[in-house]
């Protein structure tokens, strides 16, 4: 029986790869549904091979212009459009690839209506990871993450009781900057920037790994995911990306996930859990011609984004909520040529400063706090020019 799944962000780069997966095992998928935002002449393509049922794009002028073209698939937009292909039950799986808060709303959606989760969106998680895990014990919900890390350290418990874990070991590759010093982070350029050493994936999470910011929104999901306490999450900066993460277990004994840095694998096994097959030709990881693995700590004084996500972690509330946004509206801001790299940290950071944080926030409390933290980022990034 054909598992149908749905893709949220299709036209992205983990949603391309995911399809890449799928057309390797034709036998065992079919495309229920998809949604994408700019890129409409590639969602085109995709409705024309995969034929969905249903598909959503960002605004309702696009959606209206689709109609005019495409016959015999319901076309939504926005919000709705995403929450709508999310919720429904002929969905086996749905892959949320979009990104930031965004992810948010169809998650709830899909776990609401008893839809399993292959999860490729951080802040979801970062942001309401308390309501999320919740609201998918009591619908017994699976979210499978997506993330190469998560992914790991899922392989790694394999359904192990949690008790008998001491430490999970998040490895990141450093970025482009690891043996920079400051002052080149700082001069850094956009291009600079986006030359991630190991991984391809989209602009928005290649700053974040370069600033170590993706490295502590994995904390905070791998808190959640997991039911880690942050103490006893440590991350290793592993410049060749063939240790995806590890985890330690109470006996003493480390149980580590490996491969050749590729997102595909990853993307499969969360596509196909709890069945492995033979799907798209990776390459096979050789040891011998490895030769080495590295690890270091982290430079918290250089990336000092890590910390700032820690900590934001252990205080709870609102504040990982206020983290997330913080840091998407400066990466896009750095994107977009108007602040430094470094600056990225600054903004976050002031912000997190003023914030008066709710305790047990609920989703109304979320997202109030989302929007806060998004004008706040607004006023400073008003006030400050690129010299």
């Amino acid at each position: 029986m054909l598992k149908q799944i749905s893709i949220l962000g299709s036209t992205g780069s983990i949603g391309k790869q995911a399809l890449e997966v799928v057309d390797s095992l034709p036998d065992h998928f079919r495309i229920f549904g998809l949604a994408a935002g700019a890129n409409i002449e590639l969602l085109k393509e995709q409705v024309k091979k995969y034929k969905p049922e249903i598909i959503s794009v960002k605004d309702e002028q696009v959606a209206l212009e689709l109609k005019k073209e495409i016959a015999n698939v319901k076309i939504l937009w926005g919000r709705e459009g995403l929450t709508e292909i999310a919720g429904c039950g002929e969905n086996n799986l749905v892959l949320i690839a979009v990104s930031g808060i965004n992810g948010l709303f169809p998650t709830l959606a899909a776990i609401n209506n008893k839809v399993d989760i292959a999860l490729a969106n951080k802040e979801t998680l970062v942001s309401a990871g308390n309501i999320v895990m919740e609201r998918a014990r009591n619908n017994n919900v699976s979210i499978l993450p997506v993330d190469s890390e998560h992914s790991a350290i899922h392989q790694c418990i394999n359904n192990k009781d949690i008790n008998q874990i001491k430490k999970l070991i998040v490895t990141g590759s450093g970025g482009p900057f690891r043996e920079k010093i400051y002052s080149e982070i700082a001069n850094a350029t956009v291009k600079e920037t986006l030359s991630h050493p190991r991984w391809s994936m989209g602009d928005k999470i290649t700053v974040d790994s370069a600033t170590l910011m993706n490295k502590g929104l994995e904390v905070i999901e791998a808190h959640w995911l997991f039911g880690i306490d942050y103490k006893d999450i440590e991350v290793v900066i592993h410049p060749q990306s063939i240790v995806h993460s590890a985890v330690e277990f109470k006996d003493g004994s480390v149980i580590a996930q490996l491969g050749i840095p590729s997102m595909h694998i990853p993307i499969q096994y969360a596509l196909t859990y709890p069945d492995r097959y033979e799907g798209l030709e990776t390459g096979s990881l050789s040891l011998t011609e490895t030769a080495r693995l590295d690890f270091e700590k982290p430079d918290l004084e250089k990336f000092p984004c890590l910390k700032l996500a820690y900590e934001a972690g252990i205080k709870g509330g609102t504040y990982p909520a206020v983290l997330n946004a913080l840091n998407e509206e400066a990466v896009y801001a750095f994107l977009n040529g108007k602040i430094r790299l470094t600056e990225i940290c600054k903004l976050v950071e002031k912000g997190l400063e003023v914030h008066t944080s709710i305790k047990n926030p609920n989703l109304d409390d979320i997202i109030h706090s989302d929007n806060w933290a998004r004008e706040f980022a607004k006023e400073f990034l008003n006030k400050i020019t690129v010299s």
